[in-house]
């Protein structure tokens, strides 16, 4: 008899079920354009040091500098040289006011000359800013794409992570006549990268995907055509559709974090319609948490801060 209830006790307790430890919460920190207010980089120093001083597995920061401020090469190494000092591993997402509203001396437009030059002094190699080194994958390691070394990817806690470049306030959608070549070549390029990372996240059964942009692609906003309540392109039309239409198909939750309006400072919360979720941040820096046994894996850790005083 006690032979036979050890060998049953064996039995029980191998074809018992493995309870599997749930992992840890991964936490990240967004940047926001922090220079929407002020024509220095005292804000962002700021922000900066707060995440350092938070555990951390990497922070984004939106934009580098504000409109106000020059286009200038000695300014982009400046700003440049903060970033590499950060304590966490620091991701860049390029903001409007880095590149498509610059202007030459004389006036005209200089918004494709200054991208290739941020892309040189920022996106030369496939690590990040900052002491944690995170290897990123850039959509310039496409050959029909070597240009948007911007467009970065990368993983984590089982989740991926990806900057898309749109530029507020309208994704740099230019009203001239005839062919509007930056924005459309660029479209091309987007559009491209995000079926590459939908793609992936699903060939690879990620549990969530994260984009961080400049611009608000109104992902709520119900818009289904390409003119605006204005009668005005919608420059964000056909991402705004893609995005929708991946996630409906996505099985885990999709995350898009953008730089906010020029309005008042709303508190950091993420809308959710269904599976995609919209986070605005404006400005200062959020703290957003990924817990694997949420209902909606991501939330926002903490309100805005290093905001303009």
């Amino acid at each position: 008899m006690k032979r036979l209830l050890a060998g049953l006790a064996v039995l029980i307790a191998v074809q018992a079920p493995t309870a599997r430890a749930q992992p840890d919460t991964l936490s990240f920190g967004v940047i926001g354009h922090t220079f929407r207010k002020s024509a220095d980089d005292t804000l962002l120093r700021r922000a900066l040091a707060e995440s350092d001083a938070d555990n951390l597995g990497f922070v984004v920061v939106n934009g580098v500098k504000s409109a106000s401020e020059p286009c200038s090469d000695t300014l982009y190494e400046q700003r440049l040289g903060l970033l590499s000092k950060a304590k966490n591993g620091v991701v860049l997402s390029l903001a409007g006011s880095d590149w498509s509203d610059c202007k030459r001396e004389n006036g005209r437009p200089a918004a494709m000359e200054r991208l290739t030059r941020m892309r040189d002094v920022y996106f030369q190699d496939e690590m990040s800013f900052g002491d944690t080194r995170l290897l990123l994958t850039r959509q310039s390691t496409t050959t029909k794409f070597r240009s948007y070394a911007e467009n970065a990817r990368w993983d984590m806690g089982n989740i991926v992570f990806a900057t898309i470049n749109l530029p507020a306030p309208n994704n740099h959608y230019l009203t001239d006549a005839g062919r509007n070549g930056e924005f459309e070549d660029r479209l091309i390029a987007n559009r491209y990268w995000l079926e590459r990372v939908f793609t992936f996240a699903a060939r690879e059964k990620r549990s969530g995907i994260v984009l961080f942009c400049d611009g608000n692609p109104a992902l709520h906003s119900g818009r289904t055509s390409v003119r605006g309540p204005d009668g005005s392109r919608d420059g964000f039309f056909e991402i705004r559709r893609q995005i929708i239409k991946h996630a409906a198909t996505f099985p885990g939750k999709v995350l898009v974090v953008h730089g906010g309006g020029a309005g008042p400072r709303k508190p950091a919360a993420i809308a959710w319609n269904g599976n995609l979720g919209d986070l605005e941040v404006a400005d200062g820096w959020v703290k957003v948490n990924a817990t694997p046994a949420s209902p909606t894996l991501f939330g926002v850790g903490n309100g805005l801060k290093a905001a303009a005083r």
